[in-house]
């Protein structure tokens, strides 16, 4: 028996006839800071003091590029980044780019590759974008340098996310939570800003 030598496509990979993103004519200008989607949220909400609170900005394609920098609450090993704040940081990168597509979606699969540890006090530079649209399908990736934007890459990530109606958080939500995000008129109105796609 001999190996098979031809590449396996994994379910982060976009199929032969996944279509190319196209950059909604209503996302943000290159260069804008995204800013929280909720004020709560631990990958980017400003009230979680122990969260990663990064700043996601739009970038010129349908990419986005981020900074987190690794607090002493985010170790793992001593002086190092946990492995799991570091994939967050990714999930919540890659998750950023909904607002390029003017879309709702949910991480349906992520896959981690941890290439050089990350010490505390330092910086992760992210840059995530989309590789393939398939139906409800969103095929991105990203990776996270450090030392600056052209750095030794650190950790790389695929992800699939799943485009979902605004509904599934409405209904999955914590009823307390839905109705505090609710009555708040800015969130509202950006969520609301993405219901022009089914």
């Amino acid at each position: 028996m001999t190996a098979n030598t031809t590449p396996t496509s994994t379910p982060t990979t976009p199929p032969a006839d996944a279509t190319a993103p196209v950059r909604h004519v209503d996302a943000p200008a290159p260069g804008t800071s995204l800013g929280s989607h909720y004020v709560h949220c631990f990958g980017c909400g400003p009230q979680q003091s122990a969260g990663l609170q990064i700043d996601v900005r739009a970038g010129e394609g349908v990419d986005v590029t981020a900074e987190f920098t690794v607090k002493p609450v985010h170790q793992g090993g001593p002086g190092l980044a946990h492995g799991g704040i570091l994939t967050t940081a990714m999930d919540e990168t890659l998750g950023s780019l909904n607002w390029l597509l003017h879309t709702a979606s949910v991480t349906g699969r992520l896959e981690t590759d941890f290439l050089r540890p990350v010490q505390v006090d330092s910086v992760l530079h992210i840059r995530a974008w989309v590789a393939g649209l398939h139906g409800r399908k969103i095929y991105c990736a990203a990776e996270g340098r450090i030392g600056g934007p052209e750095g030794p890459v650190a950790i790389r990530a695929a992800a699939l996310f799943i485009q979902v109606k605004l509904e599934h958080f409405t209904t999955h939500g914590r009823p307390a939570d839905i109705k505090a995000a609710l009555d708040d008129p800015d969130l509202f109105k950006r969520a609301r800003a993405f219901e022009v796609n089914p």
